[in-house]
Order: structure tokens, then sequence, then C-alpha cells
């Protein structure tokens, strides 16, 4: 019994991951013959040309995170947030401190107050 759900769930992926993997190609396709040979006078492409942007695009921008559920910087975040309730009070200061200087939170000056003339 737990074989055929298996077998069940896999053709269902298959078949969703088929039409999520046609609309895009198509999309890709259009998208880019309708706007890049305009906009930059690059050849128009063919579908199979359209699939391999999008497979490129995946391997150097998403890879495998975003389709099987991983949440970019989950265990990152959750470390932070472990490190951040260990630390006293004096540290937190001077952590907030050192991260206004180096992201560029400068504090900003009051303009002076007009005199007048």
């Amino acid at each position: 019994m737990r074989a055929q759900r298996v077998v069940q769930m896999l053709v269902m992926v298959l078949i969703i991951g088929t039409i999520i993997l046609l609309g895009f190609g198509q999309a890709v396709l259009h998208l880019w013959n309708w706007l890049m040979p305009a906009t930059f006078g690059l050849h128009p492409i063919t579908y199979w040309q359209a699939i391999g942007l999008l497979g490129l695009s995946w391997l150097l921008f998403g890879g495998p995170r975003g389709f099987f559920g991983g949440h970019r910087g989950g265990h990152w975040r959750h470390r932070m947030k472990e490190r951040w309730e260990s630390m006293t009070p004096e540290e937190r200061e001077r952590f907030r401190q050192g991260m206004h200087g180096r992201c560029g939170h400068r504090h900003h000056q009051e303009p002076a107050a007009e005199t007048k003339a």
C-alpha cells in the first residue's frame, strides 16, 4: 500500500513538474523574443534555448533551495537568534554600534538652528 502511494506521489510530481516546465519555458520564450531583439538587438531564441536559460538561471541564482521548500538563511537566522539571546545588554549595544558603523547607518546631526539676521 505504501509503495503505491509513493508511485502516485512520484507521478503527480512529474506531471506538475512537466506543466511548470512547459509554462515557464513558454513564458521565457515569449518574453525574450518580445523584449530582447527590440531592446538590445539580440536574436530570437527557440523553446529549447528558453528551457536552457531557465536551467542556467536556476543554477546560477536559485539552485535547489527554491524548489524543495528550503528557507534562505534559515540556519543562519536561527544561529544568530541564539547568539543574540545569549548576549548581555552591553554586548548587544556594542554589536548595534558596530553594525551602524559598518552598514552606513550613521547618526545624522540635527540641522543647526537658524539665526535671524
